[in-house]
């Protein structure tokens, strides 16, 4: 049999990216992290990957592709999502404040790597808002100079079978060959598709499914009000909303419930909060849960997360996560060009 090409993922997280690199055909045989909950997450999803907890920047590709008993140039797909919170709207106030968070070079890490493990193909995903930015175009160009050919778009997640609104910035690059990114879908997935088959939380025995949540009998009772599938805090009139509500008017989903027939809104790390977004579960009143949200994100209904450090840092990992369904399909045209070529 063919063996399966061989990938790494660079500030790897929980595992998402992995996750779609797995579905796609790819062995992952390293990642790197430096979060202790996200690289416990990852360990128990794919445990037979060699798994740096550590500083990037004091990782070398000497050491890399010692560990991983490959030579320069041998890797087939170098996968990479640095931190992306320097970039985003929210950080920057839409791009009329100044970041600069230390996070923002991490970006060149990458560019390191990528220099001396020389992949064969390069995958980055981000923010939209990288695209602002001039590391954005030294990074592009770094590639080119080191001979591969690149191709970047702003795209939507919700085009590539994933029940979910999410834009995200991707960039491919090879060396074989010009790559391209996957089809967009003819029909989107939708919140029913993704989490209608559940059983109810208190009949569930997955501990990121079953559970409940405290909330005062006059939050409950403005959250029974607001209309079914798709309903939002608007229903309620003005005198009913919270007095921060009414301050909030950029954030009009706050206290939004979801809609059974259309694609969810981005699952943030606030997923599982009502007053961080539409939120609500487009028929139960409450919450959607963890596992709603995961299965949201094209997580497996198997993956696991740990609940050591309580709900809200399992939902930090969720939100931050790419969607593995989005990651795959990319990955699988990716793959295609470097098949095609060699």
């Amino acid at each position: 049999m063919t063996e399966k090409p061989k990938a790494m993922d660079l500030f790897c997280g929980a595992g998402g990216l992995s996750e779609g690199l797995r579905q796609a055909g790819f062995k992952v045989v390293g990642a790197v992290d430096l979060d202790a909950l996200a690289c416990k997450t990852y360990r128990l999803n794919h445990s037979g990957v060699k798994l740096w907890e550590s500083d990037i920047r004091r990782l070398s590709g000497g050491a890399i592709v010692r560990a991983l008993g490959i030579r320069r140039g041998e890797l087939d797909l170098l996968a990479a999502c640095p931190p992306c919170q320097g970039f985003s709207r929210l950080r920057t106030k839409n791009g009329t404040r100044r970041n600069r968070d230390r996070r923002n070079d991490l970006i060149f890490e990458v560019l390191r790597i990528v220099r001396s493990v020389k992949p064969i193909s390069v995958m980055l995903e981000n923010v939209p808002g990288l695209t602002r930015n001039k590391r954005f175009c030294t990074f592009r160009k770094g590639l080119e100079m080191l001979g591969y050919r690149v191709v970047w778009s702003v795209l939507n997640t919700v085009d590539f079978n994933v029940p979910q609104r999410r834009r995200r910035l991707v960039v491919l690059a090879s060396r074989l060959g010009q790559p391209r990114f996957a089809r967009t879908v003819s029909k989107r997935s939708t919140v029913r598709q993704a989490i209608a088959c559940l059983t109810p939380p208190r009949r569930s025995r997955d501990p990121l499914h079953n559970y409940s949540t405290l909330r005062s009998e006059r939050i409950k009772a403005r959250i029974i009000d607001i209309p079914r599938d798709g309903g939002s805090r608007a229903a309620l009139g003005a005198e009913r909303q919270l007095p921060c509500h009414k301050r909030s008017d950029g954030f009009r989903d706050i206290y939004g419930r979801m809609a059974w027939d259309a694609p969810s809104p981005t699952i943030t790390c606030g997923c599982i909060n009502p007053s961080k977004g539409r939120f609500l579960h487009p028929e139960a009143n409450r919450a959607i849960t963890l596992r709603e949200a995961a299965l949201l994100q094209t997580f497996p209904a198997t993956y696991r997360f740990p609940l050591d450090e309580g709900r809200y840092s399992v939902a930090e990992l969720i939100g931050n996560a790419l969607p593995p369904e989005f990651i795959r399909r990319h990955a699988v045209a990716l793959r295609e060009v470097t098949r095609v070529t060699k």
